[in-house]
């Protein structure tokens, strides 16, 4: 997997599910709620809760440069258990527990030139037999949006680049519901074949003015890849710096930026059987995350400690 796609994904996971990864857990109760794109019609009556959001950023190069956008989120779906006839909350099947919850898949649309795509995901529907007469059934509500792109000439050779993703997915209903049908954590990525983006966070003195003109709104665009480079740009709902690192120690993702990789790995392994049973009953990827931590070696437990990368070698007196 390659550095932007593992920041990228760092972003599509963000939050979704927190220590002490299982659905009892109060900060579990209300999930899907960091950059998510709401139904219009309810963005509407909660105002705080947007139904658009925008990116824009600088572009140096020909009018002819090929943009490819890709817009990638989180569409939640619900997971049932049913069992012959009747839906359970829970049910164990040969010492295995299956609960009830929510789940999400991943979504993408792109766009390769100016203009706007449709976004439209049918809702569906899957079942999964886990025993005779035993079915986890999994359901996701329809999506319907639109992702647009802009272009408009400052100057010769430099343009602003606008991308502008709705939500206007048919809705009534409650909170819960508006939720299936947001696109969750919805970030933009930005790559272009030639020419070269600018930096919004530290531009060039010469462009601080048109940097500055730039509309940001629920998302913010940094530069990503190796230092230096400047074809990619990720517009995030977190606020990023320019060319974000996942730190090579991390034992792979835990769904918390905001806490220390260390410390969740340790309490994951502190948990009861019993917790450890809730975790991995919870959802597929909180069980990955159990079997992950659980194979870790004694070496890269010890490497969790952390790194000092910032400073240079230190000089005796």
């Amino acid at each position: 997997m390659d550095a932007l796609r593992k920041i990228a994904d760092a972003v599509l996971y963000e939050g979704y599910v927190l220590w002490p990864y299982n659905r009892s857990a109060t900060k579990n109760q209300r999930r899907w709620t960091f950059g998510g794109v709401y139904p219009r019609s309810h963005s509407e009556a909660h105002p705080d809760d947007r139904w658009a959001v925008r990116t824009e950023c600088l572009f140096e190069g020909g009018f002819d440069s090929r943009i490819d956008v890709r817009l990638r989120f989180l569409h939640v779906v619900e997971r049932l258990v049913r069992s012959g006839d009747a839906f359970v909350d829970e049910i164990t099947v040969d010492g295995e527990r299956y609960v009830a919850w929510e789940e999400a898949t991943e979504r993408e649309s792109r766009q390769s030139a100016v203009g706007s795509r449709q976004i439209s995901v049918p809702a569906g529907e899957s079942l999964e037999e886990v025993a005779d007469d035993v079915c986890l059934v999994r359901r996701w509500r329809e999506l319907r949006g639109e992702l647009e792109v802009s272009s408009e000439e400052l100057r010769p050779g430099l343009h602003r680049v606008t991308v502008r993703v709705s939500n206007t997915t048919p809705f009534e209903g409650g909170r819960e519901e508006a939720l299936r049908r947001t696109f969750c954590s919805a970030h933009v990525v930005l790559t272009a074949e030639q020419g070269a983006f600018v930096s919004l966070t530290d531009p060039p003195e010469e462009l601080r003015n048109e940097a500055a003109a730039c509309e940001n709104d629920g998302l913010w665009p940094v530069l990503v890849g190796e230092e230096g480079e400047r074809h990619t740009v990720l517009s995030s709902p977190i606020i990023l710096p320019d060319y974000p690192q996942i730190a090579p120690e991390s034992p792979g993702d835990l769904f918390d930026g905001g806490e220390i990789d260390q410390m969740l790995v340790l309490n994951i392994l502190s948990l009861t059987d019993e917790e450890k049973q809730e975790m991995r009953a919870a959802d597929p990827r909180t069980r990955e995350i159990l079997e992950r931590t659980e194979s870790l070696s004694e070496e890269e437990l010890m490497s969790l400690h952390g790194a000092i990368r910032e400073f240079g070698m230190a000089r005796p007196r």
